[in-house]
């Protein structure tokens, strides 16, 4: 671990670039994400496509650097945790979530993951309580409040209910944050964590996806849905491994600046391709949830290497 005597302000245009490019790409899952669930897929079956790409692509990656993959119980468990906190229980309710809901709502609720991250930080203590963040977090609720509405309907076709279903998937990006920063083995390669992790989530998610009868078949003639779910899967290894290395390049500071990018990319690209339109009171929340961010991000006169 070293310091980088860079200030956020003053980032390479290159780390700006990389920053932008990876936000896009990350908010650009979440349009693909919809037209794949259109197609009635279940979302165990997805994800394990998902966690079998990440793992082939991984362990090539792993093998081209002549890295081995540690495989002590406690390394598998820690993979364990990963794979369910990070991909296997998140992205279920997404996909769930992303039936129902436009790409623009995914999105601002992809922004709470900060604020998820905060709050189970200061629920396990392992950060002290600030105001001006807990500021943040209010305006991160009445966000979604604004998107819920006064008539939110929490039926099981409501809005209102799968606007919280797509909040589980933030929820649980919060909790693997502040595992990965209380619990990452010592010596742990980010790479060998992501391989470890879609590895072991495969050998939990490949007999819940059977015994579900959730299998989605790609041995059958390819439409743009099929396309869909390799590009998807591609692009969540480029955007996951994208940021890994933005931290190590940029620091934690300036890396978590991602969380806009990846919602105002989310809301822009489901207007421009899927055609979506926003009432009034959205784009007050977007407003409101962008404002949150910036107040939630953690503060540093230096950018530190993670």
């Amino acid at each position: 671990m070293h310091n980088i005597a860079i200030k956020p302000q003053s980032a390479s245009l290159f780390a700006l670039a990389s920053l932008l490019l990876l936000g896009s790409v990350w908010g650009s899952t979440i349009v693909i994400m919809k037209h794949v669930v259109s197609t009635g897929y279940q979302p165990l079956g997805l994800i394990f496509w998902q966690l079998a790409l990440g793992a082939v692509v991984l362990s090539v990656i792993s093998r081209l650097q002549g890295k081995t993959l540690p495989l002590s119980r406690g390394h598998v468990q820690f993979y364990a945790i990963v794979a369910l906190t990070g991909t296997i229980i998140p992205n279920t309710f997404s996909y769930i979530a992303a039936a129902h809901l436009s790409a623009g709502l995914l999105a601002i609720g992809i922004a709470t993951v900060p604020m998820f991250t905060l709050i189970t930080a200061l629920a396990i203590r392992s950060e002290s309580f600030n105001a001006v963040r807990m500021f943040g977090i209010g305006l991160g609720a009445i966000a979604i409040t604004l998107i819920l509405g006064p008539e939110a309907d929490f039926s099981s076709q409501g809005l209102g209910l799968f606007m919280l279903l797509a909040l589980v998937a933030p929820l649980f990006y919060g909790i693997e944050g502040n595992y990965l920063a209380l619990k990452t083995p010592a010596n742990m390669d980010p790479i060998i964590t992501l391989q470890g992790a879609s590895i072991i989530g495969l050998i939990i998610c490949t007999p819940i996806t059977l015994a579900t009868d959730s299998w989605v078949d790609l041995s059958q003639t390819w439409t743009s849905v099929e396309w869909a779910i390799l590009g998807n899967s591609i692009l969540h290894v480029v955007a996951y491994s994208g940021y890994i290395w933005l931290v190590a390049s940029t620091g934690a500071v300036f890396a978590s600046q991602v969380a806009y990018i990846v919602t105002l990319s989310g809301v822009f690209l489901g207007m421009l391709i899927l055609g979506e339109s926003h009432s009034t009171l959205v784009w007050l929340a977007l407003g409101f949830m962008m404002a949150g961010l910036v107040l939630v991000q953690p503060r540093s006169k230096q950018l530190q290497n993670s």
